[in-house]
């Protein structure tokens, strides 16, 4: 089982900027990629940033160049932080942390695991 954590969110004015971590415990050597999801009201779930231990991150286009993901790993825990600059009020939104695991067995499997979500309210 892997336990997902999250810190940071709150309000801050637009131009601003805030950090987001995401401690994972538990299970954390089958995880890979982790990252970062968020919700506005009325929107779908959408991806902001992945990291990739065996690769390079991935963003979404309206966060490239403003956004920053890194993950630091320890032997029990791994984390994952988001530093968000320039930030917009479309931004606002629940930022959930994912980690997603895949299995074989017989076939591929990919299952996710969610934090419980922190609000960012940047305002204008």
């Amino acid at each position: 089982q892997v336990e997902l954590v999250e810190f940071g969110g709150g309000l801050v004015q637009a131009g601003g900027s805030l950090i987001l971590s995401c401690a994972a415990s538990g299970t954390i050597f089958t995880i890979n990629p982790m990252g970062w999801y968020r919700q506005a009201p009325g929107n779908q779930r959408e991806l902001v940033a992945l990291i990739d231990g065996n690769g390079g991150p991935t963003y979404a286009e309206s966060v490239k160049g403003r956004f920053t993901i890194s993950q630091v790993n320890a032997n029990t825990k791994k984390t994952v932080y988001l530093q968000m600059n320039s930030l917009e009020p479309e931004d606002t939104a629940v930022y959930y942390c994912n980690a997603k695991r895949t299995i074989y067995d017989g076939a591929t499997k990919t299952f996710d695991y969610w934090g419980q979500g922190t609000q960012v309210t940047v305002s204008s």
